[in-house]
C-alpha cells in the first residue's frame, strides 16, 4: 500500500527537536563561561567611545581616501582584537570607536598609527630626566671616537637590560626591557656606511593648512631630532622632554636619524636611519616569552625585508637595533646572530599588551595620524528604556496574536503559541553561544529583528493552516487533509523563507552598524523558523488530527469549512441518487 504523501511519524520529529534543544542548553551550561545571559550591545549595557582626530603635517583638511582607508584597518584590527560589538564609524575628520562593556581599554590602542621601523642605536641611551647635564659634561666617562670610527654598536653598559632577538633556528637568551643609563653620556658619531638604505616617506609640504602652529612644531622637530649633525643631535637629546607631547609622532623621516624616548619615557636615544620598515612585515604573533618572565611579539618579515634584515644582523653582531613603534622606542636588544628567519620583540609586555601589538602590527600602519583621546563612559539608561519600550509593545502584539490566533483557529492557535514558544527557546540558547563563539552582542536593532522574524513564523503557521482549511472544504476530514495540506503549503513556506533569508542577507553584507545586527538576527530567526515548522508545527498538527478530542471540528475552528465540505460530499451522492432513480422509473 503506498504511503500517503505527507504523512509522517509526529514522534520521531519531536523527538528530533527536542535532541536540538537539550543539545544547544548542554552547550550552554557545560561550555564557556557557562553564562546563561547573551552578551548586550552597548545602547543595552553601556560601555565606552572613543574618538580619534585626525591630523596631518601640514595641517590640512585629511584626505578622504586616507580616512576611509585608516578606517578600513581600526575595523580590521578590531575584529583582530578579539574586540566583540564594537563600533568603527567614520564621522567627518573624526573616527568614532564605540565598544560595549568594559573593553575600553583595548579601544584606546585602535588608533595608533603603527610606523613599525628597525634603527640602530647609535652610542648610549641617558636617563630622560629634566635636568640634563650640558653639553660635554657627561659623567660616563664616555670619550670621542676618532672621525669616521662607527659607533653606532655600543653595547649598553652593565645593568642596562636588553632583549637580544632570537635565530630563525631557535630563541636566544633575552631579558626584558630597555632601562635607562643614569650616567651615560652620548659621544659624537659618524654612521655607518654598512647600514641598508631605506626609502624616504614623502610627507605633504609644511604650512598653508588650518593649524600653522603645529606645522611649525613639526618642522622644528625635524629640525633638531633629525638633524645629521653631531652637536644638533646631542642639544635635542638634552633638551628632549620625554612627558611631553611628541609632534613628530608618525611624521619622522625614516631616512634620517632620530632622537628620540621609549614608551616608558625613562630613557631617551639617537638613532641611525631605518634598516627594515615595517611594512615588510608579514606575520606577528603574541606568545609567552620561553627565555623570561612576560610576553613577546614574534615577527615574520617578507621576502625583501627578510634578507634585509638577515643581512644587517649579520654585518652588525654584538650592537643594538631599536624596534621603533610611532617613533618610540619599544625595544633596543643585542644582535646575537644572524637573523634571516623569525624575530622577536620585547619590552617588559604583559600578555594584553603583547596581544594589541601583534594585533596593530598585523594589519598595518595608518595612513594617517590620530590624536589620542581619552575614552567617555556611555550610559546604558536610554538603550534600556527603549529597549523596555519596545518589549512592551512586542508583547501587546504578541498578545493580540495570541488571542486572534486562539479566536480563529482555537486548537490550532494554541499550536501556534507553543511553536512559538519553542522557537523562542532555541533562539534564547542560539544568541548565548553565538556570544561566546563569535562575540555576538544582542542590541536594540537586534531586538527588533527578533520581532520582525516573529511575523514571519507566524506567517508560516497561516499558510499552512489556511492551505489545511481548503482542503477540509474540499471534502477531506481533517486528519487526511494535514498531509495533503502539508505538501502544498511546504512548498509556499520554503520559498517565503527563502526571500526572507536572501533579503536579510543582502542587508547584511550592504549595511554597516547596527542595521547588520538587525539583519544578522532576522537572517537567524528565518532559519530557525523553518526548524520549529518542519520539526514542531507539522508534527503537532498531526498528532491533533489523530486525536478525537482536538480532532473535533468545534476544537479545531474547522467547524465553518468542514460544514462545506460536507455539503460538497453530499452533492455527488444525491445526484448520482437522483439519476439511478429516473433510470429505473423509465
Amino acid at each position: 500500500m503506498a504511503t500517503t504523501p505527507g504523512r509522517i511519524r509526529p514522534w520521531r520529529y519531536l523527538a528530533g527537536f527536542a535532541g536540538i534543544v537539550v543539545v544547544l542548553y548542554a552547550l550552554v551550561a557545560f561550555t564557556g563561561d557557562r553564562s546563561f545571559a547573551p552578551k548586550l550591545g552597548i545602547d543595552l549595557q553601556g560601555g565606552t567611545r572613543v574618538t580619534l582626530t585626525a591630523r596631518t603635517e601640514s595641517g590640512q583638511v585629511p584626505p578622504r581616501d586616507q580616512l576611509v582607508q585608516a578606517q578600513a584597518i581600526i575595523e580590521q584590527r578590531v575584529n583582530g582584537l578579539g574586540v566583540s560589538g564594537a563600533e568603527v564609524v567614520l564621522d567627518g575628520n573624526n573616527i568614532t570607536i564605540t565598544v560595549p562593556g568594559d573593553q575600553g581599554e583595548q579601544a584606546r590602542s585602535l588608533g595608533q598609527t603603527a610606523q613599525l621601523r628597525i634603527r640602530p642605536v647609535v652610542g648610549q641611551p641617558i636617563a630622560a630626566s629634566p635636568a640634563a647635564p650640558p653639553v660635554g659634561q657627561g659623567t660616563g666617562g664616555a670619550t670621542t671616537p676618532p672621525a669616521g670610527q662607527d659607533t653606532g654598536g655600543t653595547t649598553p653598559p652593565a645593568g642596562e637590560s636588553t632583549a637580544p632577538a632570537p635565530s630563525g633556528g631557535g630563541a636566544q637568551p633575552q631579558s626584558q626591557g630597555t632601562g635607562p643609563v643614569v650616567d651615560g653620556a652620548v659621544a659624537p658619531v659618524s654612521y655607518s656606511t654598512a647600514l641598508a638604505p631605506a626609502q624616504q616617506q614623502p610627507t605633504p609640504p609644511p604650512g598653508g593648512g588650518e593649524d600653522p602652529a603645529k606645522a611649525a612644531a613639526i618642522a622644528e622637530a625635524k629640525a633638531t631630532r633629525q638633524s645629521t649633525d653631531q652637536v644638533t643631535q646631542q642639544q635635542a637629546l638634552l633638551a628632549l622632554d620625554c612627558n611631553a607631547p611628541d609632534p613628530l609622532r608618525g611624521y619622522d623621516d625614516s631616512s634620517l636619524p632620530l632622537v628620540t624616548c621609549d614608551q616608558d619615557k625613562t630613557a631617551k636615544y639617537i638613532l641611525g636611519p631605518t634598516v627594515v620598515e615595517g611594512t615588510q612585515i608579514a606575520s606577528a604573533q603574541a606568545s609567552q616569552n620561553q627565555q623570561g618572565v612576560g610576553y613577546v611579539v614574534d615577527l615574520s618579515f617578507k621576502a625583501d625585508g627578510s634578507k634585509a634584515w638577515g643581512d644587517y644582523t649579520a654585518a652588525h653582531i654584538g650592537e643594538q637595533a631599536a624596534f621603533v613603534l610611532d617613533g618610540e622606542v619599544v625595544s633596543a636588544p643585542t644582535i646575537q646572530g644572524a637573523l634571516y628567519g623569525n624575530t622577536q620583540v620585547s619590552g617588559n609586555f604583559n600578555q594584553q599588551q603583547a596581544q594589541d601589538l601583534a594585533g596593530i602590527l598585523r594589519y598595518g600602519s595608518l595612513p594617517l595620524s590620530f590624536e589620542a583621546s581619552d575614552a567617555q563612559t556611555v550610559s546604558a539608561t536610554l538603550g534600556l528604556a527603549s529597549l523596555e519600550a519596545g518589549l512592551i509593545a512586542g508583547a501587546i502584539g504578541l498578545v493580540l496574536v495570541f488571542v486572534y490566533c486562539l479566536f480563529y483557529y482555537r486548537v490550532l492557535g494554541v499550536l501556534t503559541i507553543l511553536s512559538l514558544v519553542l522557537s523562542g527557546l532555541v533562539v534564547y540558547a542560539v544568541l548565548v553561544l553565538l556570544g561566546r563563539w563569535i562575540g555576538f552582542t544582542l542590541d536594540l536593532a537586534g531586538v527588533a529583528g527578533f520581532i520582525v522574524a516573529i511575523g514571519i513564523t507566524a506567517d508560516s503557521f497561516v499558510i499552512f493552516f489556511e492551505r489545511l482549511k481548503d482542503e477540509v472544504r474540499e471534502g477531506r476530514s481533517f486528519r487526511s487533509a494535514v498531509p495533503r495540506a502539508w505538501v502544498r503549503a511546504r512548498r509556499t513556506i520554503l520559498t517565503a523563507d527563502a526571500v526572507s533569508f536572501l533579503a536579510a542577507a543582502v542587508l547584511y553584507i550592504l549595511a554597516v552598524g547596527q542595521v547588520k545586527g538587525f539583519a544578522f538576527t532576522l537572517g537567524m530567526s528565518t532559519v530557525l523558523d523553518l526548524v520549529v515548522v518542519f520539526l514542531v508545527t507539522h508534527p503537532l498538527v498531526a498528532l491533533a488530527s489523530n486525536s478525537k478530542i482536538f480532532g473535533s471540528p468545534t476544537l479545531s475552528g474547522l467547524g465553518a469549512v468542514a460544514k462545506i465540505g460536507a455539503q460538497r460530499r453530499r452533492q455527488p451522492r444525491e445526484t448520482a441518487g437522483s439519476g439511478s432513480g429516473t433510470s429505473k422509473g423509465a
